[in-house]
């Protein structure tokens, strides 16, 4: 078992370190055409912020599709979970791909700063250099709210996720009368929930604007 563990660990470590060492190539590489971090960082906020406009449609569409399937004829049953188990598959991966977009923007900012408070140190101006710290300081302290805004919808997401599958998985394995009546009661509940998910989302993407203003 502890054989095992090591293994995990030092392939974690290695994944963790090629990517690393991947993303400092591309930085790198991009710097040479004219793209430096912090247009990579702008650029990676406005894909963030289509993903979470995908998301909340996606999201909406499934709502809609669960909604149908409250009063749906038992004849009619099998078509409409199958487009529902689409509609549940579209969020997820809706979900999945703002997740990775959030986790690329984190990567590139954190890089961003380091480099920034490294190159502080080669300022022979100390007014200049003051300046550049509190800038950097400022830059920081919103990226953080925006962040927390983001992550803060980013997990919003999971709890109807899963109920999303949950009602999938309960469908699947029964798809009659009885099964419809189950649904009945998660409708309202999930309906509040998408509601409060695109709300945060919204929050978000206000909150997001506001740091590509300040930061330009």
């Amino acid at each position: 078992m502890r054989g095992i563990i090591y293994l995990s660990l030092v392939t974690s470590f290695v994944l963790m370190t090629i990517t690393g060492c991947a993303n400092s190539v591309y930085y790198a590489g991009m710097e040479k055409v004219g793209f430096h971090k912090r247009d990579i960082m702008v650029s990676r906020v406005e894909k963030v912020q289509d993903f979470q406009k995908d998301a909340q449609d996606e999201f909406k569409s499934a709502l809609e599709k669960f909604g149908s399937l409250v009063t749906i004829e038992d004849s009619d049953l099998k078509s409409a979970y199958k487009k529902f188990n689409d509609e549940y598959e579209d969020a997820r991966e809706a979900a999945d791909d703002l997740s990775e977009s959030i986790d690329k923007l984190e990567d590139v900012s954190l890089s961003l700063f380091e480099e920034w408070e490294n190159e502080l140190d080669l300022y022979t101006s100390k007014k200049l250099k003051s300046q550049s710290a509190k800038k950097l300081q400022a830059t920081i302290s919103n990226y953080k709210g925006m962040m927390k805004a983001m992550r803060k919808s980013e997990k919003s997401m999971e709890p109807i996720l899963s109920t999303f599958q949950d009602n999938v998985l309960t469908l699947k394995h029964s798809l009659n009368a009885q099964a419809i009546g189950a649904l009945q009661g998660e409708f309202t509940s999930l309906k509040k929930d998408i509601k409060v998910l695109i709300n945060q989302m919204n929050i978000s993407i206000k909150e997001s604007s506001q740091f590509i203003e300040k930061i330009d």
